[in-house]
């Protein structure tokens, strides 16, 4: 299981960038931005299951990171990684944060990103 905190962490160590909260109607909205171009690397958000076709009444942390069209249809399981929400699907996907595997590829998954969008 990883929270939010686990990747701000991460992003900080690894990318020397912080989350920035552009949304005033979404508070806990982070956005992980490149700190020369400020384009979006990651988006963590705290959403209802329903929205995302998931069962549960509490909300959820997703991080939605952009990924190789390639390799979304492999990656996406319906239930712990999905269609990127609120994103362009044919290049984003999301994690549900609390299923994520902290050993799993989602660190090299964020590095992807990272890259993706330089």
């Amino acid at each position: 299981m990883l929270t939010r905190e686990d990747i701000f962490k991460h992003v900080k160590e690894i990318y020397g960038t912080s989350p920035d909260y552009p949304f005033k109607k979404f508070p806990n909205y982070a956005v992980l931005r490149h700190t020369s171009n400020r384009k979006w690397y990651g988006l963590v958000m705290n959403v209802r299951p329903e929205k995302l076709r998931l069962d549960g009444k509490e909300e959820i942390d997703i991080l939605n990171l952009k990924c190789p069209p390639e390799l979304i249809g492999a990656l996406r399981d319906g239930q712990d990684i999905l269609p990127g929400y609120h994103m362009d699907k044919e290049h984003w996907i999301s994690f549900v944060l609390d299923r994520a595997d902290p050993e799993g590829e989602i660190y090299n998954l964020i590095e992807q990103s990272f890259n993706l969008t330089k």
